[in-house]
């Protein structure tokens, strides 16, 4: 594995995107610590208390990498964006004119996007403009100055420079998309976790309870091994193409088959599925009246109904992030266009239910395993207050798009006959 890692570097392409992401991903955790104009940063660490109690404010502060805690200049992170493109898929279900756009392919996908955008910065700005109260409450319970000067213009400087900061992010994660390696949106999400990971390090070293360190590693050994063998999991469907007739020349028929995976969504609905939740118990905070502060307290992140809705969530969204990418229908066509058919299966209608079929069999315990790996460790540390740093959902991703990532670079490789990781 070494060599091939020392291999891609020896490729000047794929060391030029290698250095692109690094860059862009350095970029981001600089702008992680450089904190917002009109902010006290002395004033700042005086409330790092309200994001290290647990709760909601620390969930947000991990996927924003530690960016909330300081009121940086990417506080928000990419999350507004990834709540936009829940809202977008959501809505191309019920509303026709989006659903004909997702249909025309890419131009389609381009406008989708484009909405997209104007949505985040709708969402950002407002995000913005809540945290704004939300630190000059932190202000008054510490009884020191966040926000100097607290006037209507210091509130909008504030917020239009967390909202172009947030608009910045997601133009670094598209750019990474295009140009570098992996999931550009994905990658920073993973890097704003494994940010915190040495701070994880040392709650762990420094637990008192030895049971606790010594079982630890052996347990996320365990946890990482049984998602990465979910994750690789896939069903194979033999596929037989009969000769054809391509002009003047006779095309030889053969056998291949079709991956199903276990797990097609990937982390998709893991990362949608935290968004979704935490919105209750942020609005919660923002309010900060006694029925604000019961919704928080009623849905905050240890307790069960962040649990159970997170469960729902999940399953839902690796059902329909499934539909979106894996279409039967389509599939069976094409299959029937190229002279293919599934032994023992008519082409055409029958083939796409039968892929269908097989698809939601599949699909189920993708989807149970990834809402039990999201809600274990908060179980676990609910009955024997052990202290776990990171939760089920932050593995889920770190090791979800690490794998992504990994085959992507797979494929760069292969493309340059050179033997890749997963050989």
């Amino acid at each position: 594995m070494l060599s091939t890692i020392l291999n891609a570097f020896t490729v000047a392409e794929i060391r030029k995107k290698l250095a692109f992401t690094a860059l862009l991903l350095a970029l981001y955790r600089l702008g992680s610590h450089i904190p917002a104009p009109g902010i006290n940063s002395r004033a700042v660490e005086e409330i790092q208390q309200n994001f290290s109690n647990g709760g909601i404010l620390n969930f947000l502060n991990l996927f924003s990498g530690g960016g909330l805690s300081r009121i940086a200049l990417f506080a928000l992170g990419i999350m507004p964006y990834v709540t936009a493109s829940i809202i977008l898929q959501l809505l191309t279900v019920v509303v026709p004119s989006l659903e004909r756009l997702q249909r025309e392919g890419e131009v389609g996908q381009q406008r989708i996007t484009q909405y997209t955008r104007y949505l985040t910065v709708g969402l950002a700005f407002a995000q913005s403009i809540a945290y704004v109260f939300l630190f000059r409450s932190f202000q008054q319970e510490a009884g020191t100055s966040i926000i100097t000067n607290f006037t209507l213009a210091k509130v909008m400087l504030i917020a239009i420079c967390l909202t172009a900061g947030c608009m910045l992010v997601m133009w670094m994660g598209e750019l990474i998309t295009q140009r570098g390696i992996g999931n550009g949106i994905s990658l920073m999400i993973m890097a704003s976790i494994v940010a915190g990971f040495p701070q994880g390090v040392r709650a762990w070293w420094t637990s008192p309870d030895p049971v606790f360190k010594v079982m630890m590693p052996f347990l996320a050994l365990a946890v990482i091994a049984a998602i990465v063998f979910v994750q690789e999991g896939q069903r194979r469907i033999p596929v037989q193409y009969a000769r054809r007739v391509i002009g003047q020349r006779m095309t030889q028929g053969g056998q291949t088959y079709l991956p199903l995976r276990v797990n097609m969504a990937g982390v998709i609905p893991v990362i949608f599925a935290a968004s979704i939740m935490a919105f209750p118990p942020t609005i919660g905070q923002l309010l900060n009246t006694p029925w604000a502060t019961d919704l928080a307290n009623f849905f905050s992140p240890s307790g069960w109904a962040y649990l159970v809705g997170e469960s729902l969530f999940i399953i839902m969204f690796t059902y329909m992030y499934t539909a979106i990418t894996f279409n039967p229908v389509e599939q069976a066509d094409n299959l029937k266009r190229y002279g293919g058919f599934i032994p023992g299966v008519r082409p055409g209608r029958p083939t796409a239910e039968f892929l269908d079929r097989i698809l939601a069999r599949l699909t189920f315990p993708g989807a149970i395993f990834l809402a039990l790996v999201a809600i274990f460790p908060t179980i676990l540390i609910n009955q024997t207050n052990a202290n776990f740093f990171f939760g089920g959902t932050s593995i889920l991703i770190v090791i979800g798009v690490a794998l992504d990532t990994m085959k992507q670079l797979e494929a760069q490789l292969m493309m340059r006959n050179y033997e890749g990781f997963l050989r």
